[in-house]
């Protein structure tokens, strides 16, 4: 009877070291959880901060990219139209030499 006793209480007191084992265990686990869960809301926030800064950065780039296109184009269409003008420019100055060397040429009638 003595022994079947000393087995109870031993039986009992490793169930109780298990059950508080068992307690700091679950303790840890929600305690690292908890750390894990600030640490994702940190990296969150961080992420969104930087997400703003590029879309802004975005925005900026484009806003000087149209302006960048749009000086060119003007600039394009400036340097075209002078061409087109001076190639006018130059048509007609042949043209008032062709007439001229051709009076030169031909045998004036007298």
């Amino acid at each position: 009877l003595l022994r079947v006793r000393d087995e109870v209480r031993m039986t009992i007191a490793a169930y109780q070291t298990l059950y508080e084992s068992s307690i700091a265990f679950g303790m840890r686990k929600a305690l690292q959880a908890e750390q894990g869960r600030a640490d994702m809301e940190a990296n969150i926030r961080q992420l969104e901060a930087d997400k703003k800064e590029l879309e802004r950065t975005l925005l900026d780039l484009k806003a000087k990219a149209d302006a960048i296109e749009k000086r060119e184009s003007e600039r394009r269409a400036l340097d075209e139209k002078k061409h087109a003008e001076e190639i006018a420019f130059l048509k007609r100055t042949n043209a008032s030499l062709k007439r001229e060397l051709e009076t030169y040429l031909s045998p004036s009638k007298k």
